[in-house]
């Protein structure tokens, strides 16, 4: 599934419970890395985006330290 379409069935309904592989460029491997570490919802990671203020570039370089993300990948 491209990140696009990960995106459009994100955001095509409540995020609910939606776990946290289902945002987009967030893959298996990456997806447990951030369950491993207590974010396994995709509204929990929204939560982290909205504590650091919605600043990108911060969000960015929280992902590296959780999962490992890349820069393709944050």
């Amino acid at each position: 599934m491209t990140a696009s379409q990960k995106h459009r069935d994100l955001v095509a309904e409540p995020m609910g419970e939606k776990p946290v592989g289902s945002l987009s460029r967030i893959g298996e491997v990456l997806g447990e890395k951030l369950e491993e570490r207590g974010f396994d919802k995709a509204h929990v990671v929204l939560g982290q985006f909205l504590v650091l203020k919605r600043d990108e570039d911060l969000f960015r370089e929280w992902l590296k330290d959780p999962c490992g993300a890349n820069a393709k990948q944050s």
